[in-house]
């Protein structure tokens, strides 16, 4: 210790002495650092985040896995863990309500819970109704999860009791967003899908969510799930083939992980196996698998992997490059050591004692450069995060822990060796005597003419092109899938349109009320100055939403019907003029196509609603209209024509229903693109909107914000329990589907003009550091007549040679490892030689015009100074 104190000092002292050495030196380090500490500070947060939970070691989720998909069942997961293929062999954490209360009274664990999304929920009697985000959960969820209140209590298993009075917890900031942080919101009665509820808590405020992005305004009882929405679980939800909830578990610490595992695991066989309906048969080999959950409940953060994974390596090669160019310094450096070294060496110095002392100055450099990098990181992770989440959906919070200081710290040392290592060996290995006779620069004369084409020197600016290129490459892919992407066209004028999304079931509007609702709202928006057309429909296109359908249909010239698919959508009267979709054959839908729809859904909602035992009432057997897309008609219906054509449901709405009357097509459309611009067009089915949720799209003559505050105002004067939900233009929901391919191209052409950047820096030096050594030689040749030109060229030569070798090497590196990429670009190849071409003419030009400086300074040397330049 006493030694390496003395060695910290000494590279201290020497530092200080060279203060233009040691701050470019230290800036290079921190820029390299603080990107690669930035991007794992974003990596930590989003995919190796800790569970904001009570001993998470000891916390499960409940996984099933078979060789086939159980039948006749629905599931989801809410987006809170990440779901199995749904093929071969599909896997899901979904499970029904009385395979849960087997868990729990199985005594298996010390505590179980269920949680799930409450479904969209309207907030009101604090102010203007709102939309919130709910989750349901069991009474054992915060025990079980360990979570304390910050005001308040929190769910309790007798708020289970369908009978109990309805309680509900609030997020720690929305009670500061929305309540304003005070305490007297806890026992206030506000109204949830119309039902009162009383507030009776507030979580601590470390609990954000249980899984990533996936951020709960308020918690209330599972059972009060058929209560806020009767529709839609007043009959799944005690029913066995209705996979819905997640199921969370506390193991006991007495209890071995595989032995809970195989208690569990038989339950589920039982369930699935010897149900009054199997869902799987013994070849499907079901199974059930405790998975740890902070494993388990990845969120959202699924969805920013692969992208996190790219810049990690880009920020990973910008160091490198880093590395290379203060190598590159140090090793310029050394020269000017040489004479010390061999000072010391001759009066006993062990070489291994020396080559600590060098690695400890560069560790030191590499410390110092990392403690700059830090707050680097800070500001350039916040930078990125308004970037990814600017509206804090995801509640994404980077910070500087301690797994993210270890990871600076380790590679701040990493680094430190990796570019002192290779310097610090050539420094000491030198002869003695020539050293200690001839000065520095003779010395480093003499080495440079033996040894100047393969020079360590030479070496580094050869790596730092190639790494650049590879950076480069990739950021120009990712640009370009980005362009491809924008230019995409999606089938309608994107221009002029708002979007927003009315849900008046929320606030308690009965179905026949619904239609009027809309009728009304589309008349008063439609004569809002500004207004040239208004429509609603089911979905947002390229909004992130999808509805898809099993049909089946007779092919022309077939007898037999076959099964196929196709993506829905429910649209108002005008949605077609609004999105301006050309109607390609036959008309759009009557007033009386939609009386008809409606009278179809009140059928089936009977239907459902039919007691056991009971004679459920008939279906119509008028089949109800459909305008079908182009793609449609070319993969079903090819070489006919398909007005009056029929397609039915693939199955009916219950097991004991009657043959389907099914649509009949009376119109055509063009493609249009439905949920993302990846996708490409499916065959898609448009059909009368009836008593359903809609989004209302208005176009307008000028700016579609405008309208905002307008359409606002008459929701306000009709209803004020009747929330708007998800205002925003059409090109504001592009954009949010592109925001991952934005924030990658973004990152990546950033982290690639850095590359960029350093890698000429390393070029200037190196060529700066040639003619330094070289100018005695440039005076004997501007002595003997030598052309300035020829001077120039002679440097300029020597630089385009070494980045063309490091070009070279970085392509051929860049098109061997381009499939990694694959599954980030659109439109656009690995291999693709336009961007190829564009980078490697960028990178020669840049190391052009790096090269010339130097060059030219070369040109400036007087040769009577230079020929007594010892």
């Amino acid at each position: 210790m006493p030694e390496l104190a003395r060695d910290i000092r000494y590279a201290l002292r020497l530092l200080a002495k060279t203060p233009a050495f040691a701050s470019i030196a230290v800036l290079t380090l921190a820029l390299g650092i603080g990107a690669n500490t930035a991007i794992f500070s974003l990596f930590n947060a989003m995919v190796l985040r800790s569970l904001p939970v009570q001993d998470a070691r000891h916390l499960v989720v409940l996984r099933w896995s078979a060789h086939t998909r159980p039948r006749n069942i629905g599931s989801s997961s809410y987006g809170d863990t990440a779901e199995g293929s749904r093929g071969s062999n599909p896997s899901g954490t979904s499970f029904s309500f009385p395979f849960f209360e087997q868990v729990k009274n199985s005594g298996v664990f010390s505590s179980v819970a269920a949680f799930s999304s409450a479904n969209p929920t309207a907030l009101s009697g604090n102010g203007p109704a709102a939309s919130v985000r709910t989750q349901a959960v069991t009474g054992d969820f915060f025990t079980t999860l360990g979570i304390r209140p910050a005001l308040g209590r929190l769910l309790q298993p007798p708020d289970d009791d369908p009978s109990a009075p309805p309680a509900l917890v609030l997020n720690y900031a929305y009670w500061q967003k929305a309540f304003g942080g005070s305490p007297s919101a806890v026992g206030k009665t506000v109204k949830i899908n119309n039902i009162p509820f009383t507030i009776v808590g507030v979580a601590e405020p470390n609990f954000l969510s249980l899984s990533f992005g996936n951020i709960y305004d308020l918690w209330i009882p599972m059972s009060l799930k058929p209560v806020i929405n009767p529709d839609y679980f007043a009959r799944r939800y005690h029913q066995t083939h209705s996979w819905w909830l997640l199921i969370t578990a506390r193991l006991k610490p007495d209890v071995p992980a595989a032995r809970a595992q195989a208690a569990v695991d038989l339950l589920f066989q039982n369930a699935v196996l010897h149900d009054e309906k199997p869902m799987l048969k013994e070849s499907d080999a079901p199974s059930l698998t405790l998975v740890p959950a902070q494993d388990a409940l990845v969120g959202a953060s699924v969805h920013y992997r692969d992208q996190l994974r790219v810049m990690l390596v880009a920020v990973g090669i910008v160091l490198l490059i880093a590395c290379a160019n203060v190598a590159g310094l140090v090793l310029g450096r050394s020269t000017a050591r040489r004479r010390e070294i061999a000072v010391r060496l001759a009066l006993g110095a062990r070489r291994t004692r020396l080559l600590r002392q060098l690695l400890t100055e560069s560790i030191v450099l590499a410390l110092a450069g990392g403690a700059l990098g830090i707050v680097l990181a800070w500001w350039g992770a916040h930078a990125i995060v308004v970037m990814i989440d600017g509206r804090q959906r995801l509640g994404l919070a980077p910070s500087l822990d301690l797994r993210v200081l270890a990871f600076t710290a380790a590679i701040s040392i990493f680094t430190g060796v990796l570019f002192g290592l290779a310097p610090a060996f050539r420094s000491l290995r030198l002869d003695l005597t020539p050293s200690l006779k001839e000065s520095a620069e003779a010395v480093s004369s003499l080495h440079h003419g033996r040894r100047r084409i393969f020079s360590l020197g030479n070496l580094l600016v050869a790596v730092q092109a190639a790494l650049a290129i590879i950076v480069l490459m990739g950021a120009g892919l990712l640009v370009h899938t980005l362009s491809n992407l924008r230019n995409v066209d999606p089938g309608f004028d994107t221009r002029n349109i708002l979007t927003f999304n009315l849900e008046p079931q929320l606030a308690g509007y009965q179905p026949e009320q619904v239609d009027a609702l809309y009728g009304d709202l589309h008349d008063q928006i439609a004569a809002l100055p500004g207004v040239l057309s208004v429509s609603y429909s089911s979905d947002i296109l390229l909004a992130g939403s999808l509805w898809s359908r099993g049909f089946h249909y007779t092919p022309p010239g077939q007898s037999a019907p076959v099964d196929a698919e196709a993506d829905m959508m429910a649209v108002s009267h005008d949605f077609f003029a609004t999105m301006k979709m050309p109607l390609v054959a036959g008309r759009t839908f009557t007033p009386a196509e939609y009386q008809q729809a409606a009278a179809e859904d009140d059928a089936q909602t009977a239907r459902r609603n039919a007691k056991p035992g009971t004679i459920p009432p008939p279906l119509p057997s008028v089949p109800v209209a459909a305008v079908v897309n182009q793609l449609f008609v070319n993969k079903y219906f090819p070489g006919v024509n398909p007005i009056g054509r029929r397609f039915a449901d693939e199955t009916g709405s219950d097991p004991g229903s009657s043959k389907q009357p099914g649509n009949v097509i009376v119109g055509v459309v063009g493609n249009a693109l439905y949920e993302s611009l990846r996708k490409e067009v499916s065959p898609t089915v448009y059909v009368p909107l009836a008593h359903s949720p809609a989004a209302f799209e208005v176009r307008t003559s000028s700016d579609p914000k405008a309208l905002i505050s307008p359409i606002r105002s008459l929701l306000f004067q009709r209803d004020q329990n009747l929330p708007m939900n998800d205002v925003r233009t059409q090109s504001e929901h592009i954009d949010a589907i592109l925001s991952n391919e934005r924030m990658i191209a973004k990152l990546s052409s950033f982290f690639g003009g850095l590359a960029l950047l350093l890698a000429c820096i390393g070029l200037y030096g190196l060529l700066s550091y040639e003619v330094s050594r070289r100018t005695r030689e440039i005076g004997i040749r501007m002595a003997l007549g030598a052309d300035r030109a020829n001077l120039i060229q002679m440097v300029v030569r020597q630089g385009i040679a070494l980045a063309g070798v490091g070009t070279a090497a970085g392509v051929a590196v860049a098109i061997a490892i381009g499939h990694l990429l694959s599954k980030l670009l659109f439109g656009v190849k690995p291999t693709d030689p336009i961007t190829l071409a564009a980078v490697v003419v960028l990178l020669l030009a840049v190391a052009l015009a790096a090269a010339f400086i130097p060059a030219r300074r070369a040109t400036t040397v007087d040769p009577m100074i230079a020929l007594r330049c010892e």
